[in-house]
């Protein structure tokens, strides 16, 4: 009679067992779920020009995944040696990060000392570059920095999600237009609204540009880095139909390549594309 008796509290505590056996089950999986990933893609041409002046790179580490884009300014000379030095200072200096607890504080420094060492390397001569990096943390948020007229964008649930501003006289003429200052045909007929306003390799340069916020990216979002050689030859739509197609983000970039080249514009510019699509996270339980 003794022993029956137990048996309900043999019962209640195999249930116990069993239900703490399924939370921690529970916790596992979710813990896996917060793992991030990130696929990468990127396409480059050199256009009608002799150089190719753009360089770009990845690095991925436990910090994340680093993307940079450099255009160095073809109009100066040793634009290939400003992108190529700004990048690699980047990559350099990320890959030797142990935490990275400040990225607008990375950002800023990894920018100025590159901007040190062009303005030392080319001792006196022309050249300069611009700059965009993205940061996409292990918890998938994007941290980003720009400098000069290469552009950021997110491409999410077909629409694009502009990140970072163009750094550029047509940015002040605008100003002066919202302020009624000049109408707008003012502003689209300056021939200097191009013209840079800010870039890497010279000794006035003063900041970057850098997300106050870091951005939450979805499952699916295509973070893009562009030079002006990609939106300056294809239209939104152009790229908005090449970017919704649920193939691989290398896929995409060299399609958004081969769509710039088939333009056959006389004046083609370098033009490089790198695309950091998030493809994991956040699983549902």
């Amino acid at each position: 009679m003794e022993e029956q008796g137990l048996i309900p509290y043999i019962i209640v505590l195999g249930f116990l067992i069993v239900l703490l056996l399924l939370l921690f089950i529970r916790k596992s999986l979710a813990f896996q779920g917060t793992k991030f990933s990130v696929e990468i893609g990127n396409g480059q041409t050199i256009g009608r020009r002799k150089e190719q002046d753009d360089y770009f790179s990845t690095a991925t580490t436990k910090n994340g995944t680093l993307a940079v884009l450099a255009d160095g300014i073809s109009g100066l000379k040793n634009g290939r040696i400003a992108s190529t030095l700004v990048v690699t200072t980047f990559v350099r200096e990320y890959s030797q990060l142990e935490r990275l607890d400040n990225v607008e504080d990375f950002f800023r420094k990894v920018a100025l000392q590159s901007n040190n060492q062009i303005v030392q390397q080319l001792n006196g001569t022309s050249g300069g570059t611009t700059l965009v990096a993205a940061v996409i943390d292990e918890q998938g948020y994007l941290h980003w920095g720009a400098v000069g007229d290469s552009i950021i964008t997110i491409f999410r649930n077909g629409e694009f999600i502009p990140v970072n501003q163009k750094h550029t006289f047509e940015s002040i003429l605008e100003e002066r237009y919202l302020s009624g200052e000049i109408t707008e045909v003012d502003v689209q007929k300056n021939p200097m609204k191009k013209r840079l306003i800010n870039y890497l390799g010279y000794e006035g340069y003063k900041n970057m540009e850098i997300g106050r916020e870091a951005i939450k990216l979805n499952k699916g979002d295509k973070v893009c880095l562009y030079s002006d050689g990609v939106y300056n030859s294809l239209t939104e739509v152009e790229m908005e139909r090449i970017l919704s197609q649920k193939i691989a983000p290398y896929d995409i970039a060299q399609e958004i390549i081969e769509a710039v080249e088939q333009k056959r514009l006389k004046n083609q510019d370098n033009a490089t594309i790198v695309i950091l699509e998030r493809t994991a996270g956040d699983l549902e339980l």
